[in-house]
């Protein structure tokens, strides 16, 4: 009887407590839109750099420029620098031009320049000076010390002779071919275009053997 009692009072007690209060309702949290990251150095493509680098580069790689010393009957002489593979006409151009009284006979203007030399235009190379310019190599673009042999000289070698151009390059290469070859160095005094004076230029330059 005495344990029906504790238990009724037990429960009492407990019934008897407030009951606990529910916490009001949050808020639900709306989700941002996620915003663009702005590019950074990190997403460059390789392509952009290789872009920019073969600027650079080709920059760096410009044209290649020749110096060459331009005296005698100029209007500007001194240093001038031309591309490659320019040729003497266009030096003496950089030059400001020969003046009227140069004599450009002597002067092969279609010969290509070489860096360092130097041109003397309507005056004479003076003795024992080295005007730079390099003997003549395997294309002959330039003139050099040893006399070119006319039966067998090809239209560049010719060129390189002080004073022959394309033209008169041509008119000696009919010539041996009309004749059959040279036999003396005189003979050049047959060709049109080759008087006297020129003559006397070439005589040293070419040899017939």
């Amino acid at each position: 009887m005495g344990v029906v009692v504790a238990l009724g009072i037990v429960l009492a007690v407990v019934l008897g407590r407030p009951s606990g209060e529910e916490p009001p309702p949050l808020p639900v949290a709306h989700e941002k839109p996620a915003t663009s990251a702005s590019p950074s150095a990190a997403d460059t493509t390789p392509a952009d750099s290789a872009e920019a680098d073969g600027s650079e580069q080709s920059e760096k790689d410009g044209p290649q420029r020749l110096v060459v010393s331009v005296v005698g009957k100029v209007r500007d002489p001194g240093l001038v620098q031309v591309r490659a593979g320019a040729r003497v006409a266009d030096a003496i151009e950089a030059a400001g031009g020969a003046r009227g009284n140069a004599d450009l006979m002597s002067v092969n203007l279609a010969r290509k320049l070489v860096d360092g030399e130097q041109l003397y235009v309507g005056v004479p190379v003076p003795p024992g000076v080295d005007s730079g310019t390099p003997s003549a190599d395997e294309d002959g673009e330039a003139g050099g010390d040893e006399p070119i042999e006319l039966n067998s000289a090809d239209a560049d070698e010719l060129e390189s002779l002080s004073g022959v151009g394309e033209v008169t390059a041509q008119r000696i290469l009919d010539w041996r071919t009309d004749n059959g070859g040279f036999t003396a160095v005189e003979e050049l005094r047959e060709i049109d275009g080759i008087g006297a004076k020129r003559f006397e230029e070439l005589r040293d330059q070419v040899t017939v053997e």
